[in-house]
């Protein structure tokens, strides 16, 4: 199963300690998870910049040097298990599309029939990769175009579209500009969590040590998401099916909850070709 992890903060903040130094991070992730690293953030003038290897992250130096050293206010990074499209840089998340940035995690099908939508609304070129995560944030971005910008509405209209026209494993999704990220849970295949940091005096420090680590940040306010608790503090918590999370710029909450229907085609692990079967499964 591919790992997601996306931070927004209220100001440009170190994230060493996510990225790499905590106990479950990314990098120790990856050894399960080979087909590919990446990582995202927005530059000081608001423009995305992405790091991304088709090569696990513990065999990477410099992705290891890349996430030491970013300090941003907005990051999103995923280690891949390829379930479609070649371990390549194209294939390799996270995806940049009109200045926004994407991950994906899970599966969907009936990609004929998705490309045939894509081309329907006259955006086949924003893909440029083989897999099914660049086709759905495709799919997204024509969406949001649809509703005059307004990236709630169109992810929603996007993945209800999905929902009813082809085979949905799972869409979890974090997407974010320089000043917002919205995180989806859909359905509820695989976990998806949320740590609202935005007190940082009500939770767990970032100064942890354990037999791996020895990891020290900034204690400023931030909402975190992740596939996995990456640390052992309590107020993690899981997004319910077909949550949508959206953190604003001044790192307001907002929970949209009960507007999409279950998948009219929802698949399991035995739906499944061998490959992405293994993807889904392998911890």
């Amino acid at each position: 199963m591919c790992r997601l992890f996306g931070m927004h903060a209220g100001t440009a903040v170190p994230v060493t300690f996510w990225l790499l130094d905590a106990p479950d991070s990314l990098a120790e992730q990856s050894r399960r998870n080979p087909d590919g690293t990446g990582l995202g953030y927005f530059d000081a003038a608001g423009q995305p910049v992405v790091d991304k290897q088709p090569l696990a992250a513990w065999q990477d130096a410099a992705f290891a040097r890349e996430a030491r050293d970013v300090v941003a206010t907005t990051v999103l990074a995923h280690v891949r298990y390829a379930s479609t499209g070649a371990p390549d840089p194209t294939n390799t998340h996270p995806f940049v599309q009109e200045g926004r940035l994407f991950a994906h995690n899970g599966v969907v099908t009936d990609l004929d029939v998705l490309d045939a939508r894509l081309a329907e609304l006259g955006i086949s070129e924003l893909v440029v990769g083989q897999t099914d995560s660049e086709r759905v944030f495709a799919l997204i971005t024509g969406a949001i175009r649809a509703r005059g910008g307004d990236v709630t509405a169109g992810l929603i209209d996007a993945v209800e579209w999905l929902g009813a026209h082809v085979g949905v494993f799972a869409i979890n999704i974090l997407l974010c500009t320089a000043t917002e990220m919205w995180a989806l849970r859909y359905p509820d295949t695989h976990d998806l969590f949320v740590l609202d940091r935005r007190t940082p005096a009500d939770h767990t420090p970032f100064e942890m040590r354990s037999s791996r680590i020895n990891a020290r940040s900034g204690d400023g306010p931030s909402v975190v998401f992740a596939t996995e608790r990456m640390d052992d503090d309590p107020a993690w918590r899981l997004l319910g099916d077909g949550e949508l999370l959206h953190v604003g710029p001044g790192l307001a909450l907002t929970s949209t909850t009960g507007v999409l229907a279950p998948p009219a085609h929802r698949l399991s692990v035995a739906d499944l070709n061998p490959v992405a079967a293994a993807s889904q499964t392998v911890r």
